[in-house]
């Protein structure tokens, strides 16, 4: 895994309960449920590194308009509200995590959201 995918790694892996394995051929982050999946290479039409990212109900629209360059709607997840990050250009890291935590919050567990907020 590239540097793309260790900062990924380091981000996800944060949150509490958080654990990685292959999806598809990818690395993908589970608490409880699948909440990031990264595409280092590309994935079908997207020929550039970009993540999946779980989303709360109705946050895939805002997303996308507010940054269009760098948001799509993947396929697949995209349909169940999940948004996908671009990751070849200048990646703001700060978003990336934001995203990944809203990801996590989005699948995880209350207790580990609980954990999360550090009311263990």
């Amino acid at each position: 895994m590239g540097a793309i995918g260790q900062k990924v790694r380091v981000i996800c892996l944060a949150f509490p309960g958080t654990t990685e394995r292959p999806s598809h051929g990818a690395p993908a982050f589970f608490a409880g449920k699948q909440f990031v999946m990264l595409w280092a290479d590309g994935h079908h039409d997207h020929h550039f590194p970009h993540l999946w990212c779980a989303a709360p109900p109705g946050a895939q629209e805002g997303f996308m308009a507010a940054d269009p360059d760098r948001s799509f709607r993947p396929p697949y997840v995209g349909s169940r509200g999940w948004i996908g990050m671009r990751l070849d250009h200048d990646v703001d890291w700060d978003e990336v995590a934001l995203q990944c935590e809203e990801a996590f919050r989005s699948v995880a567990p209350v207790r580990l959201i609980s954990r999360l907020d550090g009311r263990s």
